[in-house]
C-alpha cells in the first residue's frame, strides 16, 4: 500500500512539473501572464473562428519575445489554403516558434482543410520549422465524431505528430480505458492530460458565455454535463483527479507525460494551485 501511495505521489509530482497552460488571446492576458507565470512554464494560445488566426499568432509571437515557449493553435479549418499555411510557417520560423498544436477547429465553412489530418499532410510537404506538433485526443465521445473514428483519426495522424493532448474529461476510469485502447491500437505518442484549472465558477460561466473566444470555452458550451460539474461547488477538484489518474496511469508504457491545463485565462489562480499542490506533495516525501 505504501509503495502504491509513493508511486501515485511521484507520478503526480512528475505531471505537475511538466505542466503547460492553455490561454485565450484576450486583451489582458499578456499582462496577467507576465505578472503571475514564470517564463519556464510553457503556454499554448487558442484560436477563434470569430477573430481569425491573427490574435493567436500575434500573442504567441509576443510571448516568445518575453522568453516563454509559446505554442499557437493552428486550427485546420481556419487556414485558408496551402499558400497561407506556408506563410504561417515562415512567419513563425522568423519569430523562433518551433512548436504548434493542430486541432480541427470549428470554423464553418472551412478553408482548404476540413480537418487536422489534411493540414498535417500538407505541412509534412512544406519545409516547416516545427520540432513538436500536437494533436487532440477524445477520451469521451465527441459531439460530432464517433469514438471509433476518433481513435482511427489519431492512428492516421500519428506519423505527423509528436504528442497527443486529451480533451477534457472528469472520469479517470474512462481516461484509463481510452489510453489503454489507444496504446493497444499501436498509437505510442506521448500523452498530455487535459484538465481544467482551479477556476472561479462564476467567472467560468461568464467566460464560457463568450462564444468564439477559444476552443476550450466552446467545448464547455457543447458539453452541458461538463458545465454542471465545473459549476457545482465541490463538484470537481484537480488534486483528486490528478491523483486518481496517476494511480490508473502510472505505468511507463502508458506514456502519460504531463498536464495541459485549460486555464480560461485565470492564470494567477492556476499557477498558485500548481505550486501549492507541488509543495504539499514534495513536503510529504
Amino acid at each position: 500500500m505504501m509503495r502504491n501511495k509513493t508511486l501515485v505521489s511521484d507520478t503526480t509530482v512528475r505531471l505537475l512539473e511538466n505542466t503547460r497552460y492553455e490561454v485565450l488571446p484576450t486583451a489582458t492576458i499578456e499582462d496577467k501572464l507576465l505578472e503571475h507565470v514564470p517564463v519556464e512554464r510553457t503556454l499554448t494560445v487558442t484560436a477563434s473562428p470569430n477573430k481569425g488566426l491573427e490574435p493567436t499568432l500575434d500573442l504567441a509571437e509576443r510571448l516568445t519575445g518575453h522568453g516563454y515557449v509559446a505554442i499557437p493553435h493552428l486550427a485546420a479549418r481556419m487556414v485558408r489554403d496551402r499558400v497561407e499555411l506556408a506563410e504561417i510557417c515562415d512567419r513563425l520560423a522568423g519569430k523562433g516558434i518551433t512548436r504548434i498544436f493542430v486541432p480541427g477547429g470549428d470554423a464553418d465553412p472551412p478553408g482548404a482543410y476540413p480537418d487536422a489530418l489534411s493540414l498535417l499532410q500538407d505541412l509534412a510537404e512544406i519545409d516547416h520549422p516545427f520540432t513538436q506538433v500536437g494533436i487532440t485526443g477524445y477520451p469521451e465521445s465527441h459531439p460530432t465524431i464517433t469514438d471509433d473514428l476518433t481513435i482511427q483519426s489519431m492512428w492516421d495522424k500519428r506519423r505527423y505528430a509528436t504528442h497527443v493532448v486529451s480533451n477534457l474529461t472528469f472520469d479517470p476510469a474512462v481516461l484509463a480505458t481510452w489510453v489503454r485502447r489507444m496504446r493497444a491500437r499501436g498509437i505510442t505518442l506521448p500523452l498530455l492530460l487535459g484538465v481544467p484549472g482551479p477556476v472561479d465558477r462564476t467567472k467560468l460561466l461568464a467566460m464560457a458565455g463568450k462564444i468564439g473566444v477559444g476552443e476550450s470555452t466552446r467545448f464547455l458550451v457543447k458539453h452541458k454535463g461538463t458545465f454542471a460539474r465545473l459549476a457545482a461547488p465541490g463538484g470537481f477538484t484537480g488534486e483528486k483527479f490528478l491523483q486518481k489518474c496517476a494511480a490508473e496511469l502510472a505505468a511507463p508504457e502508458l506514456g502519460l507525460e504531463g498536464v495541459h491545463v485549460f486555464t480560461f485565462n485565470q492564470v494567477a489562480e492556476t499557477e498558485k494551485w500548481r505550486r501549492d499542490l507541488l509543495g504539499q506533495l514534495t513536503a510529504r516525501r
